[in-house]
């Protein structure tokens, strides 16, 4: 019987670092600045997480209105139309068209000296599937994008 008590406890620790570990890929921080670069071109999440955070600083000193800054994240595939539909969006929605499906997480935007985040849930991305996190600020998109890899 104590063997059994010491073996369950002993699968009980194994089981609880792997889920430490796992939730300790929740927060995605970024920071953007004004040469139009995020600081990562990859980030990693686990799709354990319960919720995903992105956080973004934009290091710059220029506004919103020259040179903002946003984190879209979306399927590799929908980056170009989403940002090409967020610039019919406007500044007013973050560039981000509102219900956009192919959306899977976007902040608001941001000038110099600034910062947002967003929060959705885990669920949403799928291990080893093909994610890009982005600026979807007219033009920005083409330099400021980088790969989100999702673990298990």
């Amino acid at each position: 019987m104590k063997i059994l008590s010491t073996s369950l406890l002993c699968l009980g620790l194994f089981a609880a670092s792997g889920f430490a570990h796992a939730a300790s890929n929740c927060t995605i921080s970024l920071k953007g600045d004004d040469a139009m670069k995020f600081d990562l071109k990859t980030a990693t999440v686990s799709a354990a997480c319960p919720s995903i955070t992105v956080e973004l600083v934009h290091t710059g000193k220029l506004p919103a209105a020259a040179m903002g800054h946003n984190v879209v994240i979306s399927a590799t595939k929908d980056v170009d139309a989403i940002a090409r539909d967020g610039i019919k969006a406007g500044v007013a929605n973050n560039y981000v068209t509102k219900g956009d499906t192919r959306v899977i997480a976007a902040t608001t935007l941001v000038g110099g000296g600034q910062k947002t985040k967003v929060t959705f849930p885990g669920k949403k991305l799928t291990a080893g599937g093909d994610y890009t996190f982005f600026c979807s600020f007219p033009g920005h998109s083409m330099l400021m994008k980088g790969k989100l890899t999702v673990t298990k």
